[in-house]
């Protein structure tokens, strides 16, 4: 197998970098770990792929774009009593997409901030709403964001809204999560997955990602990789690896 190459940061380049949003959250959760990633071109070990969860978020999409091209709001919307309805732009299917998404060129540090959408609402006041789709399937009911993974699904979409700010749109504080919960309570599957809707409104804050980006771009600028954190299993297994004794390889 041939692994393809990995577009890394050189310092001395003057060009832009592209950064998404994804590795922001990386760099957050370890700032070793994207060094490496970004930096020297060692990823950690990709995750598998969740199909059904990318099932749901194009189901999902097909069936606001219905109510898009009819300028109406979803059932969902209105048993909500969110007056919006489905944004709509020439734009949109760009910044859906993954590896392209919605894109600004942060002067201060020459980096490319990307992102992609699943979905933007439009309200009364022409102010644009950021909305993601999420799908898990577990025995409660899902009213809050109060779980520790979260705060990662909390900066996941206020990039996307300071991403629009910084392409001139009026945006609303207020973004919105599609949980689709996935029900285990049917007396058969009868090839038929069966989900319970709900939206979880939630205020976005994105005054932390300029230092964010700063921090970045020093760490990208470093020629020494920050130290590993002590809560970090990749790095828990780097060190391990790193100093554990080569096998003796002798025949006897």
């Amino acid at each position: 197998m041939t692994l393809g190459r990995i577009n890394t940061y050189n310092p001395k380049h003057k060009g832009s970098f592209p950064i998404s949003r994804s590795k922001i959250d990386l760099f957050l959760e370890c700032p070793r770990c994207f060094y490496l990633d970004r930096r020297v071109g060692i990823q950690r070990p990709p995750q598998f792929p969740y199909t059904l969860n990318s099932a749901v978020d194009i189901l999902l999409k097909k069936e606001f774009d219905i109510h898009r091209a009819k300028n109406t709001q979803h059932p969902l919307m209105k048993k909500y009593g969110i007056a919006a309805v489905p944004f709509s732009n020439n734009n949109l299917n760009e910044w859906r997409e993954n590896f392209v998404g919605i894109r600004h060129t942060h002067k201060p540090t020459n980096l490319i901030i990307f992102g992609a959408v699943d979905d933007i609402w439009i309200n009364r006041e022409q102010e644009l709403m950021v909305v993601d789709y999420k799908s898990t399937s577990i025995n409660e009911n899902i009213t809050t964001l109060n779980k520790a993974w979260h705060d990662g699904y909390k900066r996941q979409l206020e990039v996307y809204q300071w991403l629009l700010k910084q392409n001139n749109y009026k945006v609303s504080k207020t973004g919105f999560f599609v949980y689709c919960n996935g029900k285990k309570d049917s007396a058969a599957f009868d090839g038929k997955l069966e989900f319970d809707l709900t939206i979880i409104p939630y205020i976005g804050d994105d005054t932390w990602i300029e230092k964010t980006l700063i921090d970045i771009k020093k760490c990208l600028d470093s020629i020494v990789p920050p130290k590993p954190r002590d809560d970090c299993r990749y790095c828990y297994y780097v060190d391990k690896i790193e100093h554990m004794a080569p096998p003796n390889l002798s025949m006897q």
